[in-house]
């Protein structure tokens, strides 16, 4: 743009030009061309040498999110690309990203040429006009997160659906949706798309998926695409080319000569950001917080949960109680240094994965150019039960048992799907584990790091009070320790990780990198509002924060509402979490606690039956005092049975009906009254 504007500035006038040679105006003009013309040249010289250095060098390329022009219509480039299909991904953790992927590419088996798209890049009003592409087909993989919400990057697109009625006739599309069965809002939003679009007047081409991350999340892609496409092929008309799908996404660069000044160490998106930091921190920008405290809060029984302190002063960022912190982890050297022993590669070389679709918004699968290592170490998850997609393929195998076992455990067959059950999920085996039970299998080390999942940033709620504690930011983490049925010690990444981020030296505190994500989960405004709060094990994490706060109101003389806090843990003895603090609190007058000791008994008691004999209590709280009632810990069995008693409170204390309990604790949820921070 800028070669174009002063061409024309520097051609137009001289075109024009009659007056006499040494003229006043003459001069003016000539100067300024002379001016411009220097200008330009010095500018040539420096694109030239530009333009040089890119042919030698090495350029630091981070996987960015945002499109790489201005251009957010994606009907443009579909059109001018020739492309009839696009695949529209919601992602938290990388799988719907993934299985978009994986459905554009098999598009051009079946004369679909395909591309896959961030709704948080385009303009998503473009989907009306997708009647004007001839056989055009919209797909969408949409994972749904927390409470029945969209990711991030589907937020907009989500209430765009909710809240516009724009006339979608024409357009074609189908869902597949991704979730977990043991949330309470099961692929909602997956459930949600697939409907509305039907509504605003789109054509379902296929029926909805679900799939189902609890169990087996690959095999219901799986299932689902292989009766997909058929369907796609008999409404367009159209036949299988029966070509084969190319495997590789991303070409792979190996850099001889490197600048390490460019080339990224495990920096989330901008060089330089671990070294050069700078606000606004956020998930692409984290923040390097010093670790002020980490002590060990269990008194025994072998299991370890750690009380950890972030620095933020002088950081400019802010949490309010109830948020949650997120923290990017950091590999075991060990078992990273066993992908270069298992495959005898350098683990130093410096490499970039480029995109082989020119048109992609994403050119890299993570920052590059940048080691193997580091890849292994910060953007890669190495320690998860890898998919069927992982890129350990039978080709890879010399051995033909290995070979065959390997084929088996990709078909979706019976057989199959059971050896990838017991071989993998049961036996908890990671990649480096198939490594080295399958030796002779030598996958391309490259292929591994295109095809195996982002190393994902970990959650944690905070367990402190913004307001008592504005510049530092509190968590409650058990470290995640297990042995596998092969005879290894498994251990949690983040955990373990920061375990070892022990304080020592107070002129030089361990870093780690962290950002802060809100939540909805938040006290009543007013203090004198009466709360349940329940949280066994480490769910007592956010209502510490909860209960600072409102001991803070009651210091300050403002009046206090009940506070009362159902905790469990096994024994008194050994995993009694912030008991001081908590006893502490109940003397104060602050806090009523009701403690369930799980194994200090012959019968095991659990928060559920301290719940199930306090009725009066509850319905005194959420039903006659319009208070609030909070779960926080696993969603599997305790806040399904926490959901149970409540309905059961409801109808009996309540006198209502079951479909009146239930309207009711629905009514509780809309109104933020009820609230939930679970895990599965």
């Amino acid at each position: 743009m800028e070669k174009t504007i002063g061409a024309e500035e520097q051609t137009g006038p001289l075109e024009d030009i009659e007056e006499p040679m040494f003229g006043v105006l003459d001069v003016v003009l000539l100067v300024a061309l002379l001016g411009v013309a220097a200008w330009w040249l010095m500018r040539n010289k420096k694109a030239d040498a530009a333009l040089r250095e890119k042919t030698y060098a090495i350029q630091p390329m981070a996987m960015s999110s945002m499109p790489q022009s201005t251009e957010n219509s994606f009907i443009k480039k579909l059109k001018s690309s020739g492309r009839s299909l696009i695949v529209f991904y919601g992602s938290q953790t990388g799988t719907g990203e993934e299985f978009a992927g994986r459905i554009a590419k098999e598009g051009i088996r079946y004369k679909m040429k395909g591309m896959v798209a961030d709704p948080e890049e385009y303009d998503m009003e473009d989907l009306i006009q997708m009647k004007t592409i001839p056989n055009s087909l919209a797909v969408f993989c949409m994972a749904t997160y927390g409470e029945g919400d969209p990711t991030d990057n589907a937020m907009d697109f989500y209430e765009w659906l909710q809240n516009g009625e724009a006339d979608l006739t024409g357009l074609n599309y189908a869902v597949f949706g991704l979730g977990n069965k043991t949330y309470e809002h099961y692929n909602e939003v997956g459930i949600y798309i697939d409907k509305r679009l039907e509504e605003l007047g789109a054509t379902r081409v296929f029926e909805l998926g679900l799939g189902d991350d609890d169990a087996n999340i690959e095999d219901d892609f799986i299932t689902w695409k292989d009766r997909f496409w058929p369907t796609v092929c008999a409404h367009f008309g159209i036949e299988s080319a029966g070509e084969d799908v190319s495997v590789r996404q991303y070409k792979l660069t190996e850099h001889i000569e490197t600048i390490p000044e460019r080339v990224f160490t495990g920096e989330v998106a901008r060089l330089h950001s671990l070294i050069n930091q700078r606000p606004p921190f956020d998930v692409k920008n984290p923040y390097l917080a010093p670790v002020k405290v980490n002590r060990e809060l269990h008194k025994g029984g072998g299991r370890s949960c750690m009380h950890i302190e972030f620095d933020i002063e002088g950081s400019k960022m802010r949490y309010d109680t109830g948020d949650h912190v997120a923290v990017y982890p950091m590999n075991d050297s060990e078992l990273v240094n066993k992908f270069g022993t298992l495959l005898g590669v350098d683990l130093d070389t410096i490499i970039t994965l480029t995109n082989t679709d020119e048109d992609s918004s994403k050119k890299h699968p993570f920052p590059c150019p940048c080691s193997y290592r580091t890849a292994l170490t910060y953007y890669i998850d190495i320690t998860s039960n890898p998919r069927t997609s992982s890129g350990i393929n039978a080709e890879y195998a010399t051995d033909p048992e290995e070979a065959a076992k390997l084929k088996l455990m990709a078909s979706t067959c019976a057989d199959g799907k059971h050896l990838y059950s017991q071989w993998i999920n049961q036996d908890n085996r990671n990649i480096v584990h198939i490594l080295e039970d399958l030796p002779s299998c030598k996958p391309k080390l490259d292929h591994l790091c295109e095809l195996l999942p982002r190393l994902q940033c970990r959650y944690y709620s905070i367990s402190s009070s913004s307001k008592l504690y504005p510049t530092t930011v509190h968590i409650t983490a058990v470290k995640v320790e297990y042995d596998t049925n092969t005879g290894r010690r498994n251990k949690g990444v983040a955990t373990s990780w920061l375990g070892k981020k022990i304080p020592t030296d107070p002129n030089a505190l361990p870093v780690v990198p962290i950002f802060f994500r809100k939540s909805q989960f938040k006290l009543p405004t007013r203090p004198q509002t009466p709360i349940i709060m329940i949280g066994p094990g480490t769910g007592l994490a956010p209502f510490r924060g909860f209960i600072q706060e409102r001991h803070m109101a009651k210091e300050e003389g403002k009046p206090l509402g009940e506070t009362i806090l159902y905790f469990g843990c096994r024994k008194k003895s050994e995993d009694y979490l912030y008991e001081e603090e908590l006893d502490e609190f109940v003397k104060k007058g602050t806090l009523k606690l009701h403690v369930a000791f799980s194994r200090d008994q012959k019968e095991k008691v659990y928060v559920t039956h301290l719940l199930a004999q306090n009725a009066d209590e509850i319905w005194n709280v959420i039903g006659e005092n319009n208070g609030h009632l909070y779960i926080c810990g696993d969603a599997r069995s305790m806040a399904r049975d926490v959901h149970d008693i409540l309905l059961k409170v409801v109808q009996e204390k309540g006198k209502m009906t079951e479909e009146e309990a239930n309207n009711y604790v629905k009514k509780m949820e809309a109104q933020k009254r009820y609230s939930a921070d679970v895990w599965s």
